[in-house]
């Protein structure tokens, strides 16, 4: 039974918490939902670290009013949000913040209220919404939230009740309104993360211990703590402190774990005590690792302390990643350079794909893609260290282009997003960047060629499945067009030869196969002589992509 009767800024702090952090142990499942046995599923992974970037800024400063702390969580989000679903999540808490402005404490009524402009926001910002999509989810969970308030607007018990059971409702309802989820029988995986979110919220209003939350999906192993401990971020703190609680006083309860996380929250971030009063694991990121230890020391037993400095390990990686002293990168200071008209910023992942842009004169090329989509931050970054005055982003990935769009918004300059959709796409863009035309001929001059690229990748299914009449085994090699499953087989190479087949056409005029990581250089050679006897008006030719996950990436042009 919730007693609660408002929200302040620090209980909001710590469902949001909580909502990221059952979030994480699931996200590999939230992962799985993708709707193509494809490896490459991320929106978990995106959400968890959009939602870690969120709570990186609420723990930045103890809020407490509820409005501080809800506008703390939007900054972070759109600072970390990646991929297509963790810039809806972000665009949901920006909503949220909105309808919150000026409030010191939240009523059930004004939750509902925030809920539903979030959803309104959320809308806005996609330019063709889908339904059965997280849209939907957090639509409909806002309308039964307002309804539920409308006779009861003083009782969070019943709103939360309703928040979960018209959550679990509209998701099991979502392969009935896009086809390709029944297809693929999963529901959306977007809508599903979303829910594990409330279920955190759910969890802190009840006193419950999100270990024990029953969410009905199999669990990952990776700890929410990892994202934390990403050293290409401006530190906050010096030194990591992890430990383990045991043998707790006699009279200690619940509230003095609370008090405990609180206090932690007073001398760092990154806070999470996991655990009840059987034995708790402790994390936080100080300038006084003491304190957090006398903090513990006073509730009971510590164990296995680990202190790490992280401003060491900081400067570690910066002298290994620092370019040489007579390096290029290291000749002249960036604001003695004069800036120039035009810039280029890629989102490649490969080493060939990267060497790549850097011949094509892109100036950052941000790591990313299939896996690990950018952060906002991270495009934003990388438009930052351009020094141009009209900066072309390509995303090539679909995934990245809704990051790309919130970047070039935020950013000061002058930037235009071509959307290609994948790095063969994103080549052809480059190749036909000229710099002597104007802005708007160069948008119009990438975009086109981008367009005229089509593309056949190859990887392997991770579940069993079917779509459009193709049956699909777990770790079959199945080949896509466009994006689509056009076949699947046990081969890589048979894969790849009958999928061209729905590619290649009379008109065509090159091949260019670009192989993967795992693709031995000796089997990309005679892919490439067979597909230039079998397509003889074609020019064919083949380079190292070094792309994970995907054996074969061929573009035809």
């Amino acid at each position: 039974m919730i007693q609660f009767k408002t929200i302040d800024g620090l209980l909001l702090r710590d469902m949001a918490m909580a909502g990221a952090a059952l979030l994480e142990k699931n996200r590999e499942a939230v992962d799985a939902l993708n709707v193509f046995p494809v490896p490459d599923g991320d929106t978990g992974t995106n959400m968890s670290l959009t939602m870690q970037s969120a709570i990186r800024e609420i723990n930045s400063k103890e809020f407490l009013r509820a409005d501080e702390a809800a506008a703390a969580l939007s900054k972070g989000a759109l600072k970390g949000a990646r991929g297509n679903s963790g810039v809806i999540t972000s665009q949901l808490f920006r909503g949220f913040s909105k309808a919150l402005k000026g409030e010191e404490k939240i009523t059930p009524r004004q939750f509902a209220e925030a809920l539903a402009k979030g959803a309104e926001v959320a809308y806005k910002a996609v330019m063709k919404p889908k339904e059965g999509t997280i849209l939907t989810v957090a639509r409909v969970v806002a309308e039964d939230a307002i309804k539920q308030t409308e006779k009861y607007p003083d009782d969070y018990d019943g709103l939360i009740s309703v928040i979960l059971k018209s959550g679990e409702a509209i998701l099991k309802k979502t392969p009935d309104m896009l086809p390709a989820l029944k297809q693929a029988g999963v529901v959306d995986s977007g809508g599903r993360g979303l829910l594990l979110i409330y279920q955190g919220y759910a969890a802190v209003l009840r006193g419950e211990d999100i270990n024990l939350t029953e969410t009905g999906m199999e669990e990952g192993t990776k700890d929410p703590s990892d994202e934390w401990h990403d050293l290409s971020r401006e530190l906050t703190h010096t030194y990591c402190v992890q430990f383990e609680l045991s043998r707790f006083r006699e009279d200690c309860d619940e509230h003095d774990l609370d008090s405990f996380r609180r206090r932690l929250n007073r001398i760092g971030d990154c806070v999470l005590v996991n655990g009840d009063l059987s034995g708790a694991k402790v994390h936080v990121h100080t300038d006084n690792p003491g304190s957090a230890l006398e903090y513990g020391v006073e509730l009971g037993e510590i164990l296995n302390v680990t202190i790490d400095n992280l401003a060491e390990m900081k400067r570690a990686l910066e002298a290994e990643n620092a370019p040489a002293a007579d390096s290029p990168e290291a000749e002249t200071p960036e604001e003695d350079v004069p800036e120039k008209e035009y810039g280029m910023v890629a989102v490649s992942l490969g080493a060939g794909f990267t060497s790549f842009f850097q011949d094509l004169s892109v100036d950052q090329v941000v790591e990313g893609g299939q896996t690990m989509n950018p952060s906002v931050d991270d495009i934003l970054c990388a438009l930052n260290r351009v020094h141009a005055a009209h900066v072309y982003i390509l995303p090539n990935n679909g995934n990245v282009i809704f990051a790309a769009n919130q970047a070039a918004k935020m950013s000061k300059k002058d930037v235009r997003v071509i959307p290609t959709k994948n790095v063969a796409m994103g080549i052809a863009a480059a190749i036909a960047f000229q710099g002597d035309q104007d802005v708007e001929m160069n948008f119009s001059r990438m975009c086109e060629a981008a367009e005229h690229v089509k593309t056949a990748t190859v990887t392997y299914a991770i579940r069993d499945s079917e779509y459009n009449g193709i049956a699909i085994k777990e770790g079959d090699i199945i080949g896509l067009h466009n994006g689509q499953i056009a076949f699947s087989g046990p081969s890589i190479h048979d894969v790849a030869l009958e999928t061209l087949k729905n590619v290649v056409t009379d008109e065509d005029e090159l091949i260019t196969v670009y192989f993967g990581a795992d693709v031995a250089e000796a089997d990309a050679e005679a892919l490439t002589a067979e597909l230039a006897g079998l397509y003889d008006h074609c020019d064919v030719e083949y380079h190292n992509g070094g792309q994970p996950l995907y054996y074969y990436l061929i573009s035809v042009e």
